[in-house]
């Protein structure tokens, strides 16, 4: 289905030459290609360009052996969002795509054997509470009406809209103050919590957008509201199928993707942005820009012979970036109904949560305890194995590389996957290196060098208070007139629903295409 193009010459409609104002979007990240659907849903004729083989960025996946190992998120939250960019296109969102809800979304265990199972039914949840404390469940209560509040004012207000302008900060800062946006998403649980499970319970969700729930902002319990309205939802296909069919969506829109094309620099020409050249030296010219490139990597290097007066290089020197990555992928042979309490999410916590968290942000020290994040899509999605297999993801936050004591993965990733391999077999899948039958690794250094991630920061700029809204990277740049950004290094942030979300703000900004 991808299109191949001609960077030079723009796709004809017949014999009719397509006069549309011309968009170019730099990357099809699920931030992109959501872009792309906007702004041809405004009239454009737009262009995705993507240095990847795929469109989805850390989206999409890898075929190996019989295998789809999908290589980021895997989860599908807030599904009205998706049915709302469908639909802004005259599309259906669900004869496009289908989802299946998840219940259980999850399950939390400790080294204790404790478990946790966070589950839609909040009768069930406050069982699950009190299976760990009893007198914690008037917290839990307490905890999901803060949730709720927090959702509406961050998510459906202040996210769903544009903050490039100091006013809509100087506006939001009295609700900022009353809702204690300056506490952090721990601080907030520990308020709520007495138990020290519990307490992580509720507050590792900003670990899955790149922030330390020690330091980033208690906005972010909104997500546990967000599960028990909306669920999780798992899309058949992966995250790469959907991000196949937003690349449909697009080229019947007539837009195109080019793809395995690396864009060099944004072409600044009278004083604003009037395209790109690629790497091969060619041009292309457009009306409209959008950068779904990490937002360091464009003022860094997109933009880097242009004068800035916000995102300099000393700027981005003093950014606080997200912690990066160590994910394993592999296969394994005849293992389909083997390891039965194994389910499609787990999260396996180590001996520390605070003291491993400071490591990975503050100290930039690879620890040699770890806690993991588990994928096993083929109890939901049997097309991911060959019949009887399974496929897995093991993902451990480790530190970017931009810290002074950086690790040198080319020597280090053996050694870290054999800890992974060993914790998995004592804790959860017995005998699981001898049925290992393909795999594939992802370091800190695979996040720099395939998505041009700075320092290899799994999600761009940490969202923290003062990294984020107003203070992010704006989507319309405040650098030069006719370039935008989408994605998760500008405002409302990480996570795909943010990301998603970026181009809603994005469609907002940019205005209706008018034919020349």
């Amino acid at each position: 289905m991808m299109t191949r193009v001609d960077p030079i010459s723009p796709p004809q409609t017949g014999s009719v030459p397509d006069a549309r104002p011309h968009a170019i979007v730099v990357g099809a990240g699920l931030g992109g290609l959501a872009a792309a659907m906007r702004l041809g849903a405004k009239g454009y004729r737009v262009t995705v360009i993507d240095k990847l083989d795929v469109p989805g960025g850390r989206g999409s996946c890898i075929r190996q052996d019989g295998h789809r190992f999908d290589l980021g998120p895997t989860i599908v939250t807030v599904p009205q969002l998706y049915r709302e960019l469908w639909a802004a296109c005259g599309r259906d969102f669900d004869q496009d795509v289908t989802l299946k809800s998840l219940d259980p979304f999850y399950e939390i265990r400790w080294p204790d054997g404790t478990k946790f199972v966070a589950q839609h039914d909040s009768e069930k949840m406050r069982e699950e509470v009190a299976k760990i404390s009893p007198e914690d469940v008037k917290g839990f209560d307490r905890f999901l009406r803060d949730s709720e509040a927090r959702y509406w004012f961050g998510f459906e207000d202040l996210g769903r809209r544009p903050m490039n302008e100091l006013w809509e900060l100087i506006k939001v800062l009295p609700r900022f103050a009353m809702l204690r946006a300056d506490r952090s998403v721990y601080a907030h649980a520990a308020r709520r919590f007495r138990d020290d499970k519990l307490r992580m319970a509720f507050s590792f969700h900003p670990l899955f957008i790149g922030g330390d729930p020690l330091h980033v902002t208690s906005m972010y319990i909104l997500v546990s509201y967000l599960e028990k309205q909306f669920g999780v939802h798992y899309a058949m296909g992966g995250l790469a199928g959907m991000a196949q069919a937003m690349g449909r969506v697009i080229e019947d829109q007539g837009g195109s993707l080019l793809m395995q094309t690396e864009v060099d620099r944004v072409l600044i020409r009278q004083g604003r942005a009037a395209g790109v050249r690629l790497a091969s030296g060619l041009e292309m010219g457009a009306d409209v820009v959008v950068s779904n490139a990490d937002a360091g990597h464009t003022y860094d290097q997109l933009m880097k012979d242009a004068p800035k007066r916000r995102w300099t290089p000393g700027r981005l020197k003093r950014t606080r970036w997200s912690m990066s990555l160590f994910v394993w992928y592999f296969g394994t042979k005849g293992t389909r109904g083997k390891w039965q309490d194994v389910g499609h999410h787990t999260i396996l916590n180590g001996p520390r949560y605070q003291g491993l968290l400071k490591d990975i942000f503050m100290k930039g020290k690879l620890a040699e305890d770890f806690s993991l994040y588990v994928h096993r899509p083929s109890v939901t999605d049997p097309s991911v194995a060959p019949e009887g297999d399974d496929t897995f993801y093991v993902l451990s936050p480790v530190p970017h590389l931009g810290h002074d004591n950086g690790v040198d993965w080319s020597e280090e990733a053996e050694r870290y996957k054999a800890r992974v391999l060993k914790v998995l077999e004592e804790q959860m899948t017995p005998g699981l290196g001898e049925a290992i039958s393909t795999e594939v690794v992802f370091t800190p250094e695979t996040f720099r060098d395939r998505y041009l991630s700075p320092f290899g920061a799994a999600f761009s700029i940490e969202p923290r208070i003062l990294q984020s809204a107003w203070f992010r990277p704006h989507n319309v740049s405040e650098e030069v007139p006719g370039l935008y950004l989408v994605g998760a290094g500008t405002h409302p942030g990480a996570g795909v629903p943010g990301v998603i979300s970026t181009a809603e703000v994005l469609g907002k900004l940019v205005p209706d295409a008018v034919r020349a």
